[in-house]
């Protein structure tokens, strides 16, 4: 009882210097909803508040920073794992021109020109075009000639290094590139990272009916999974 007695009057005491009950549950080993019951008549200066109230404030600050690292930790972790995963699954694959078919035919199905005028794709992923047109160079074998390139570029880009930019990429000689085609709405500066829209040509109408007639065919057969089975 006596132990009890001088750790509430220490504590009273804790509490009239302006400690927290955190503070005095440090201190004390008392728990705060004791600490609560015991104080709750102990009044404090505006200063001793103003103070508190600073020391929250702070405290809370320092929570919210340690709760945001701890959760990009968390996502950063998780992230690393599925890279992992995707890493392992994809040094399996391996992509002949069956498999090959199949993907250009669901890609141009959903990205490429419908209408009879060759094998048409147009983006502003360099990667991705590049990746696509190997991926066309390796399955068709095209006669390099045949192939032209138009830029769709924002008023504010340089034509001239742009074309040197796609004309490395892709690989296709700078002659074999249209005019290029330019958005005279653009209002707000280009990011540097932007490299336009490349439209991509190769004319040979009876290799895109192919395509698309893989696509067509690939996508019936998905339609026809029976989900669930």
């Amino acid at each position: 009882m006596k132990a009890k007695i001088f750790e509430r009057n220490l504590a009273v005491k804790l509490r009239k210097k302006g400690k927290s009950l955190r503070e005095i549950e440090k201190i004390i080993g008392i728990p705060r909803s004791t600490l609560s019951r015991w104080l709750h008549t102990v009044k404090l200066s505006e200063k001793q508040i103003e103070k508190l109230r600073k020391k929250w404030l702070r405290a809370l600050a320092k929570g919210r920073a340690k709760a945001i690292k701890t959760h990009q930790e968390k996502r950063v972790r998780k992230i690393n794992k599925i890279k992992r995963e995707v890493e392992k699954f994809m040094s399996k694959v391996s992509i002949d021109k069956t498999l090959g078919e199949l993907l250009f035919g669901l890609f141009y199905l959903s990205e490429g020109t419908k209408r009879e005028s060759g094998v048409v794709i147009a983006n502003s992923d360099p990667k991705i075009l590049k990746g696509i047109l190997n991926l066309f160079r390796y399955l068709y074998r095209p006669k390099e000639e045949k192939f032209r390139c138009c830029l769709h570029l924002r008023k504010d880009q340089d034509e001239e290094t742009l074309k040197n930019f796609w004309s490395r990429m892709l690989k296709i000689p700078k002659k074999q590139f249209y005019k290029s085609q330019f958005d005279k709405r653009t209002k707000k500066p280009t990011t540097k990272n932007y490299k336009g829209v490349c439209v991509l040509q190769y004319f040979d109408s009876d290799l895109q009916r192919r395509i698309l007639y893989i696509g067509e065919e690939l996508i019936r057969l998905l339609n026809n999974i029976k989900v669930g089975a």
